[in-house]
């Protein structure tokens, strides 16, 4: 069966979230452990815990991720990767207590005015500002520091910001060498940066790309979501399916491929009403499935 979901809010709590979501018609679901907008690390009691799992399992809600907050910068050395840290140690110790599989992770920046290519971090040493080096290390550190069941799931950039090329994202997995680290990609952070696949072969180059780079074992959830923007625009702003720049056979394939059907997919799209993520987008997409 296919797994299709959205992000949903968390406000009244988590459990809200789970009936939100089965009221809309998903299966799989996305949310905050806390305010993404600031250092608020998640407070929840046992008695929230166990309502979340039960409604979880009531409403057949599998599987669950948290998305880290915006705030989160991996490459910085003070105090903002100081907190990015303690951010993420506190969350991936929660998550398996609520069956919730672990973080949707966007990396953060280098933060340089002309941004090096990834590969200069690699072969250059840069000193004290070499921030690939610190980057690597705060993912171990936290690695180290949470339970091995809570995955560390990093996300593709759709702009200027660490993890916008496979080739960056597979130097960074394979420095990190962990089993606990997987992939989410983006449909509009992917199209931002000039990946697409309106057919199978289309698919078919991608996928084949993603195992020659030692990715696609590491492939554990989709964001399905279209592009206000152009193809290669490198700029990342959501739209809802259909109404935005990607062709929609882009989303029939990847609904349908034999490779790629049984992924969870999220949405985040603004929704037609605005008002977030909606029954709407999902039911435009449960509608491609067969075709």
């Amino acid at each position: 069966m296919l797994k299709l979901g959205a992000h949903q809010s968390i406000s009244g709590g988590y459990s809200e979230a789970l009936k939100r979501i089965n009221n809309i018609g998903g299966n799989c679901l996305q949310i905050f452990s806390s305010s993404p907008r600031g250092w608020n690390f998640a407070k929840i009691t046992e008695q929230q815990i166990a309502d979340f799992v039960a409604f979880k399992d009531e409403y057949k809600i599998d599987p669950v991720y948290f998305h880290a907050s915006y705030l989160i910068n991996l490459a910085d050395d003070g105090r903002i990767g100081h907190m990015s840290k303690l951010s993420l140690i506190a969350e991936l110790n929660l998550a398996p207590k609520l069956g919730i599989k672990g973080s949707i992770i966007h990396l953060g920046s280098f933060k340089e005015k002309n941004k090096l290519p990834i590969d200069e971090y690699l072969t250059h040493d840069r000193g004290q500002d070499n921030k690939y080096k610190v980057l690597i290390k705060n993912i171990k550190e936290i690695l180290d520091k949470t339970p091995i069941d809570a995955l560390f799931i990093i996300e593709n950039a759709g702009n200027r910001k660490i993890g916008q090329t496979l080739e960056e994202i597979s130097h960074i997995v394979k420095d990190i060498n962990d089993k606990r680290v997987r992939l989410c990609f983006d449909t509009c952070h992917l199209f931002s940066n000039g990946y697409r696949f309106n057919n199978d072969k289309g698919l078919d180059l991608f996928l084949d790309k993603l195992e020659k780079l030692d990715l696609l074992d590491k492939l554990e959830v989709w964001h399905i979501n279209d592009s206000r923007d152009e193809f290669n625009s490198g700029h990342d702003r959501h739209d809802n399916i259909g109404q935005g720049k990607i062709d929609i056979d882009e989303f029939k394939t990847l609904l349908n491929h034999p490779k790629t059907k049984d992924y969870p997919y999220i949405i985040e799209t603004p929704g037609f009403d605005g008002n977030g993520p909606d029954k709407k987008n999902l039911d435009i997409l449960k509608s491609f499935i067969g075709i």
